[in-house]
Order: structure tokens, then sequence, then C-alpha cells
């Protein structure tokens, strides 16, 4: 029996386990555009199904918009440091294709797999914040949304400056650009390397599966219009030719749809995987930065508390009275700075954790996308050639006619 990738990701990424195991999992479902011109927005309905004590009951339903799901982001990327928190699909920047069908599915799997990868994750599927999400109602949500001091109440402009700022750092730190304090350890050289050529190859096979999917979408249109010509040219025939023309556009429509649907299969199971972790390689390279932030803390602390340590022994021996005040300084910056190395530490850890994590799931789910590309395609050369194959007894015997 053969699943679709939906239900392939379902299996790795929202674990429906016996009762007697704790299990959490979510979906994103029904669709509905809501108000008018520049004010309309998709809600979806987000039900939660689980065994844990935590949460309300074994079953939950909410209504979301995106805004909802981009506050979860947030929050995790600002409480989890040193996490991959999975990415969230990008908003259409076109206008028109904003409210298309094809755009608002592919939001929606797209969705449903973010809240089910946060969902199995070991750390984050603990968060207080998720709670939130998958249970509060839309009016509670809501003031959570507003009441937030980070990019929410951004102005545009503001928004805008801090996006260029994290794209700047982003790749300053993955090229080793930052200065004067960075991190040079072989391990982190060797991860930043692997994530920057990782992001040109994903970026460049989803590349190539657009053209794909836009070669199958033209081939199909293609064959169609020629079944119609075709068509017209048999009515102008008589018996038998006419007949025979008539055959050719319908086999040329029937092969058409089959390269129209294959188009969409890609695209769902194949290209948009792959843009996903083009996405999902990006929200690495943002964790990586605060790596990189943590680290200089962690330097610039540990030498201000060495400065602090040298002025001290200053005054001592020199039995001045500021003695008092420069001990209260030098406590207080070592605590810092031992906070600095503890925070600093922690995202090292959980990166090494996170990486071996991200491999397995990539495999994983990559495995699955390239099968259903293949299997997709083996199915569309068998189904091509078997409307083509059941054709040719009556070209063949036309012929010798």
């Amino acid at each position: 029996m053969e699943i679709s990738t939906e239900q392939a990701r379902n299996v790795m990424q929202s674990p429906r386990s016996p009762s007697s195991q704790p299990y959490l999992s979510a979906s994103v479902t029904d669709p509905v555009k809501l108000g008018n011109g520049v004010q309309a927005y998709i809600s979806y309905r987000v039900i939660t199904k689980t065994n844990l004590p935590e949460y309300q009951g074994p079953e939950k339903i909410v209504i979301r918009r995106y805004s909802d799901f981009v506050w979860l982001r947030d929050r995790l990327f600002e409480k989890f440091k040193g996490v991959f928190v999975p990415p969230l699909p990008e908003k259409s920047a076109v206008e028109k294709f904003r409210f298309s069908a094809e755009f608002i599915e592919m939001r929606r799997a797209a969705l449903d797999i973010f809240v089910n990868r946060i969902a199995s994750h070991p750390e984050l599927q603990h968060s207080e914040d998720l709670r939130t999400f998958l249970q509060a109602d839309e009016e509670t949500m809501e003031r959570f949304r507003f009441q937030e001091t980070g990019i929410f109440n951004k102005k545009p402009a503001d928004f805008m400056q801090m996006f260029r700022d994290v794209q700047s750092k982003v790749s300053d730190a993955v090229l080793g650009k930052e200065k004067p304090v960075e991190e040079t350890t072989p391990e982190y050289e060797k991860l930043k390397h692997y994530i920057f050529e990782l992001e040109n190859h994903l970026a460049e096979a989803q590349k190539h599966a657009y053209r794909l999917v836009k070669r199958h979408r033209e081939l199909g249109q293609s064959l169609l219009d020629f079944g119609k010509a075709v068509k017209l040219l048999g009515a102008c025939e008589g018996e038998p030719t006419g007949k025979l023309f008539s055959d050719l556009g319908t086999k040329s429509e029937l092969v058409s749809i089959k390269l129209q649907k294959e188009a969409q299969q890609v695209l769902m199971n194949f290209e948009e995987p792959l843009k996903d972790y083009v996405r999902y390689v990006q929200s690495i390279k943002a964790t990586i930065t605060e790596r990189a932030t943590a680290f200089k803390q962690h330097c610039e602390l540990a030498e201000t508390t060495k400065l602090k340590e040298i002025n001290l022994d200053k005054l001592m021996l020199t039995r001045s009275d500021k003695v008092g005040e420069a001990e209260i300084e030098y406590r207080e910056i070592k605590a810092e700075s031992e906070e600095a190395t503890i925070r600093f530490e922690r995202i090292v850890k959980r990166m090494n954790e996170e990486i071996v994590r991200f491999q397995e799931q990539r495999m994983e789910e990559m495995g699955v996308a390239f099968h259903q590309f293949a299997k997709g395609q083996a199915r569309l050369a068998n189904g091509i050639a078997d409307a083509w194959r059941a054709l040719l007894p009556k070209l063949e015997a036309a012929s010798s006619a």
C-alpha cells in the first residue's frame, strides 16, 4: 500500500504512540480566508492530540493565523539558544498568489510540519509557549502576540533594518568575518563549512526541481493544446482518418493530465521539501549567529574580569580606600562572566546535539522525498508509455492500409 508524502511526514513528525506512552501531535487543517482587501488573512484549525498531563485534555482545537505561528517561532528562538528552531514558510511576496489554492495548501502543509517538528523535539515539546499556542483561545493568543516587546512592536523601517543586521551577522558568522573576537575551534569551523555548503547544494537542487515542475506543466499544456488541435483536424476528415485523429487527440489529452498531475506531486513532495530544508539551514545560520554573539560576550567579560582583578590587586597593595568598591565591582563582573561562560557552553552543547538530530532527520525526510520522486517519475513514464502503446495498433493498421 502506498502512502502520501504528507502521511509519511506525519509518521516522522507526529508520532501517534499508544496511550501508555507519552505522545503529542498536532494537525494544521481547514484553511479559511477571513476579511477583505489588505486586512484579509488565512486562519487554520490546529488540532492537538496528547496524553501529557500538563495539557488540558486528550484533544484540543484552536484557530490560528500565520502571525501566531511567527509568535511561537520567535519565542522559542529567544528562549532556547542553541536549539535549531524549525523554520516557517515564507509569506508570498506577490499579492495575487497570496490566496491561490496552491499557495494556501503549500503553506498549510509547511505549517503542519513546523508544529509537529516542535512537538516531537525533546526540549521544545515541553515549552510553555507551545502549550499556549496549542491551547489558548483566540483572544488570549492575540493578547500574547501584541504584548511582546520584540519584533511585533517594531515599525516596518525598524524591522527591515533589524532584518538586514541579522542577515549581515549571519553571513559574517558563517563566513568567519566577525571581528575582533571569534571562535576558531576545528569543530566549529567544520560546522560552519558544512552548513554553508549544504545551503548551496540544497538551493541548487531546489532550483532544478522547480524547473522540472515547470517543464512538466509546459509539456502538459502543449499536449493538451495539441490534442484539441488534432481533434479539430479529425472533424474535417472522413472515416477512418477522422476517428484516428480523434483517438490521437484523446490520448494527447490523457497524457497531458498525467503530466499536470505529476507536476503537482513533484511540487508538493519534492520541490517543497527541498525548499523547506533551505529555510531550515537559514534557521541554523541564525543559531550560529547567536553562538558567535555568546562567545564574544564570554570572551569580553572574561577579559574585563581579569582587568578588574588586576586593578583590585593594585589597590590592595597600595591600601587604597577604594578597595571595598573595587571588590564589589570585581565580584559582580566575575559573576556576570561566569553566567556568560555557562550560557555559551550550553549553546555549544545544544548545537552538538542538534546537528546530530538534524542530520538524522534530514536523511530520513529527504529519503522519503527522493523515494516519492523516483516512484512518481516511474509511474509517469509507465503511464505515458501505456497510453501511447494502446494507440499503436490503430496507427499501424492505418499505415498498412
